[in-house]
């Protein structure tokens, strides 16, 4: 069991940005998709938006790289949903639970 759990533990490591501030998977996969796949697709991975990136090791994992505001955050997922949406037509949902001003706007939409 010892060895499996250190398999999965390099997995995670050699695959998601562990070491960096990020909220988690930003969004939830599509039915028959893959949002990573959908975002990397759409030209996204390494993004930025002020001190908020795309990662580069994971697409659906948006990385705070020191000091980034939640709007610069919010905006940064915004703009990957848009590009998400031209290239594909398929309209990526937040995983992420966001609270504020924005996220009820658009709650209220």
């Amino acid at each position: 069991i010892t060895g499996r759990m250190a398999a999965i533990r390099e997995e995670r490591e050699r695959s998601q940005p562990l070491r960096v501030a990020t909220g988690g998977s930003t969004f939830k996969n599509p039915p028959g998709e893959k949002a990573w796949r959908l975002i990397d697709a759409a030209g996204c991975r390494g993004l930025r938006h002020g001190r908020a990136m795309v990662s580069e090791k994971h697409c659906n994992f948006l990385v705070n790289t020191g000091g980034a505001t939640a709007a610069e955050i919010e905006e940064l997922g915004e703009m990957v949903r848009a590009r998400v949406e031209a290239h594909s037509g398929i309209t990526l949902s937040w995983e992420i639970h966001r609270v504020g001003r924005a996220a009820a706007r658009e709650e209220a939409a």
